[in-house]
């Protein structure tokens, strides 16, 4: 009798224990779901975000890895309470159970654990907003960013061409333009727009920054530093939208060796004997000659297509 009164307690409290099978399912559909994606540890643990090319993009994408972590556990902590108290607290009787909310020591954890969470992510936030935001009083490289309705000027106030005009870069319908830049070297933007509000923005740089028209008289912070720590080619958008061609208002950041760029700016600041004019940047790139880093065309994106007649039926049909 006493053997059998234990076996039904056992049997119970196995049933009582034993995982849900919607959980069981939820589970492996969870594990089966980042398996398929064929994720590396490291693509993972940045949560969407671009693999940075600058100092400031990684420190960026530190601050974002660990406050989703941190999430992610407090959340874990909570859901399990959640669950814990609905499975094992449920409710077994009439009575009321033990109250706890004149219990002070209690009381003291609740405010203390989220006063001291809250710090922590302020003081991570807070210095790490400060060395993005920090800039060199004398910069490597300066560049001067214009935005207009819908393309980019690149102008590099400390190069100048034979005639005396500051060497510069415009997009146009027909050509993506090309911001080209060095590496290891730290470089300023000032940026400033002739018409509305554009946002230079390269997804590669973890970072954005509004242009806005006559940034100096607005009192705007219109400048910010950074150093690309590595060669290549780095798509860069408009991210304010800003009229009707928006979508279509790219360049392409080419991010060349010290070497390869003062190579670059040498070029620039001479006329091409072929034309009798300054270099333009396809030009120079091109009579580089380093492979694809000197492409003379993006290689990042295509231009507009302006032919407004390219997808109407032919024939009059």
């Amino acid at each position: 009798m006493i053997f059998a009164s234990r076996r039904r307690r056992a049997v119970g409290l196995s049933e009582r224990t034993r995982v849900p099978r919607p959980i069981k399912v939820a589970g492996l559909v969870g594990l089966v779901g980042i398996a398929a994606t064929g994720c590396t540890t490291e693509e993972v643990l940045r949560f969407g975000w671009p693999d940075g090319v600058t100092p400031q993009a990684d420190s960026m994408r530190l601050l974002w890895t660990w406050s989703v972590i941190a999430a992610l556990a407090v959340g874990v902590l909570v859901w399990g309470l959640i669950f814990w108290s609905v499975a094992f607290h449920r409710k077994k009787s009439e009575q009321l159970p033990r109250q706890f909310q004149y219990n002070l020591p209690l009381e003291i954890v609740y405010t203390a654990v989220p006063f001291v969470m809250v710090v922590v992510l302020f003081y991570f936030t807070a210095t790490t907003q400060n060395y993005v935001l920090a800039e060199e009083q004398d910069p490597d490289e300066t560049v001067n960013v214009v935005g207009f309705q819908w393309n980019w000027e690149f102008n590099y106030p400390g190069y100048q061409t034979p005639d005396g005009q500051q060497v510069r870069t415009v997009g146009s319908s027909s050509e993506i333009p090309l911001l080209v830049l060095p590496t290891d070297r730290t470089i300023q933007y000032n940026l400033s727009s002739t018409d509305v509000i554009h946002s230079f923005f390269v997804p590669e740089f973890n970072f954005k920054r509004d242009t806005f028209p006559y940034p100096e008289k607005n009192n705007q912070d219109n400048t910010f530093s950074n150093t690309i720590d590595q060669e290549g080619s780095f798509v860069g958008r408009c991210a304010e939208l800003c009229g009707t061609y928006h979508s279509m208002m790219n360049f392409e950041v080419r991010a060349l060796s010290p070497d390869k760029f003062d190579r670059y700016m040498q070029l620039r600041t001479q006329n091409n004997p072929a034309t009798g004019a300054p270099y333009t940047a396809a030009e120079a790139l091109q009579n580089m000659n380093c492979g694809e880093l000197c492409s003379p065309r993006a290689v990042t994106g295509v231009p507009f297509d302006t032919d407004r007649t390219s997808g109407e039926a032919s024939g009059g049909q």
